[in-house]
């Protein structure tokens, strides 16, 4: 369907009938953040209501989409005209949303609009809703097709399900903590199968699952087509290559129920796809993900981020930037032990490289599957870069080299020039957030020693940053690798201010070699202030000074072995008062192994397979 054509006709698509009754109990389920950015060029509006088989006595929900920063109201009317609950808050940017959630009390027709754009859909609430159709194969039918419209409603789906205050650190043991939310998941239970309650759907990815979880789980509960490669992860100088593709129309499991069905395909997914799918070439349509541009549109929730050593995150929501603050992306990410955690983007946690060997790193959207006699395929980068809906495949990530790349996403993201004492404050937060987040992670594998007996094998070579089993799941190579790059961030901010000043709001009167002075200054006092504190090994808490981690950037070159006592992996200088309470060390030929790759630590890169 032709950009045009949506637009002309206002599209609304109708996910559901909506629960019944005549707007008893009325709830409106929005937070506070509106989004403001520049108008996107389409005026597209879709609306959509949830679940699909609803009942006398249930929620109705109602979420609109658009292109635009439309002044709009979304209103949710019941059978005899009555105003239900409505909505002029508006979410987002690009996509905006709007939100309602009612609970009815009769059946009957009800109306969500979007005025005063006129975009309504109708729902029909019945006291006895057929049943779900059963179909012959597949893991599920394919009623609908992606395009801009289910895209938006896509980002809006994503945005909403990890919303949070901007000064939160949310993170959750599992995804399905996530999707068992109802006031989050504005598809909670859509299907009526129960899928999202506690007897549901388990759903516990790994960082290079998470992306094709949500996707699979949003096609699955709308009728989406969706499918993924089979890729490598690149050896012997070569990148990742995909050589089969799987959809979801294929035979699945004889299960006898859908829940099962879908559980099954979420394990074979799993099993599917692994780092080297984020990485295929930018140049190759054989690859889940195409590359985009990098504009204010294009980095929306949903939008897949790559990065060269196999870690994968995915955009949340984007903050635009304000007088007092810079612009921020906000991303989620899942670890080996199965912990979905949310963070901010910044140099420290998206890693970016321009060596073929890797492959191609970087923001990356889903590539749209369609369905065509019967099957489905991929679409091409030809046809991509040629769709009215979509038309947003670029290589201008690759082009500028690494340095280009971050000066670019800054670019888009703050365009006005930032206060240089607030960016810096902003990147220590972000330092601040990340060493948080290895907090857990170094505890779980506290947790697991503590639980279990013996010694975690640990692989050979560059295998340490990507394997299976208990070193995957506990050990933090990877990690600490990122950890390390964005110490050297904090480290250099001041000198950088001082190299490009032009990129500042530089204070009068002050030279460019002043206000570093005032930004080193400013590094010792923030960083010996901000403190964390880990459990040692005889339980007592030990503190530790953001000065402390970056002064202990060597010793957390050898701090990643789960074998090792927490001291060791937060760096305690040996003969320590800290130290003393060490009670396991990695065996010595880990050590030496250890010893061996260090260099990789040292000098920030991790070496291509």
């Amino acid at each position: 369907m032709s950009r045009e054509r949506w637009n002309e006709a206002t599209l609304a698509v109708i996910f559901s009938r909506a629960a019944a009754r005549a707007c008893f109990g009325l709830a409106v389920l929005l937070t506070a953040f509106a989004g403001r950015a520049s108008a996107a060029a389409s005026e597209g509006v879709a609306v959509f209501t949830s679940p699909e088989r609803p009942v006398p006595g249930g929620w109705l929900r109602a979420v609109a989409v658009a292109e635009s920063p439309l002044d709009a109201t979304l209103a949710v009317t019941g059978p005899e005209g009555e105003t239900c609950s409505l909505t002029r808050e508006r979410r987002g940017g690009p996509p905006y949303w709007w939100r309602v959630e009612v609970r009815a009390s009769a059946p009957g027709t009800y109306r969500a609009c979007l005025r005063p754009r006129d975009a309504c859909a109708e729902v029909r609430v019945d006291l006895h809703p057929p049943p779900r159709q059963g179909w012959a194969d597949g893991a599920w039918p394919v009623t609908r097709e992606w395009n801009r419209s289910t895209e938006d409603l896509y980002a809006a789906w994503i945005e909403a399900l990890f919303d949070d205050p901007l000064e939160a650190e949310p993170s959750w043991r599992a995804l399905h903590e996530v999707t068992r939310q109802r006031a989050r998941n504005f598809l909670h239970d859509h299907l009526g199968l129960g899928e999202d309650g506690e007897r549901g759907l388990r759903l516990e990815p790994d960082c290079a699952d998470l992306p094709y979880f949500l996707r699979a789980y949003f096609a699955w509960k709308i009728g989406l087509p969706f499918g993924y490669f089979e890729c490598s992860r690149g050896a012997g100088g070569h990148p990742p290559a995909c050589p089969a593709w799987h959809s979801s129309l294929e035979p699945a499991t004889g299960a006898a129920d859908e829940l099962t069905r879908i559980q099954h395909f979420f394990q074979r997914l799993a099993d599917g796809v692994q780092s080297g799918n984020g990485r295929a070439p930018a140049e190759s349509d054989r690859g889940d993900f195409y590359p985009t541009r990098l504009a204010l549109d294009a980095l929306r929730p949903g939008t897949v981020y790559a990065d060269p050593y196999g870690h994968t995150l995915l955009l949340v929501q984007r903050v635009p930037q304000t007088p007092s603050a810079a612009g921020l992306l906000l991303a989620v990410d899942a670890q080996p032990d199965g912990t979905v955690a949310r963070k901010r983007y910044w140099r420290g946690n998206f890693l970016f490289a321009v060596d073929p060997a890797l492959g191609s790193p970087g923001f990356k959207h889903f590539r749209p599957v369609v369905r065509e006699h019967g099957t489905l395929r991929p679409l091409t980068n030809r046809e991509i870069a040629a769709s009215a809906d979509y038309g947003d495949y670029a290589l201008e990530q690759y082009e500028a080299g690494v340095e280009g790349f971050y000066d670019r996403v800054d670019a888009v993201l703050s365009p006005a020039p930032l206060d240089p004492e607030r960016a810096f404050r902003a990147t220590l937060d972000a330092l601040e957030e990340q060493v948080r987040a290895r907090l857990r992670s170094v505890a779980n594998g506290e947790v697991y020693a503590a639980t279990h007996h013996g010694t975690v094998p640990m692989p050979d070579g560059v295998a340490i940053f990507e394997t299976t089993g208990a070193w995957e799941d506990y050990a933090t190579p990877s990690r600490d690798l990122r950890l390390l790059i964005a110490l050297d961030v904090v480290r250099a901010f001041p000198a950088k201010v001082e190299a490009h000043p032009e990129r500042f709001a530089m204070p009068p009167g002050r030279s460019a070699a002043q206000v570093r002075a005032d930004l080193e200054a400013m590094l010792r006092a923030e960083s010996a202030a901000r403190r964390v504190a880990y459990t040692r090994s005889d339980g007592s808490q030990w503190s530790l000074t953001l000065a402390d981690v970056l002064a202990r950037a060597e010793a957390l070159e050898m701090a990643y072995n789960p074998n090792d006592c927490i001291e060791v992996r937060w760096g305690a200088p040996a003969g320590s008062a800290e130290s003393s309470t060490c009670r396991r060390r990695a065996p010595a030929d880990q050590l030496t192994r250890m010893t061996g790759q260090r260099p990789w630590f040292r000098e920030r890169r991790r070496p291509a397979r």
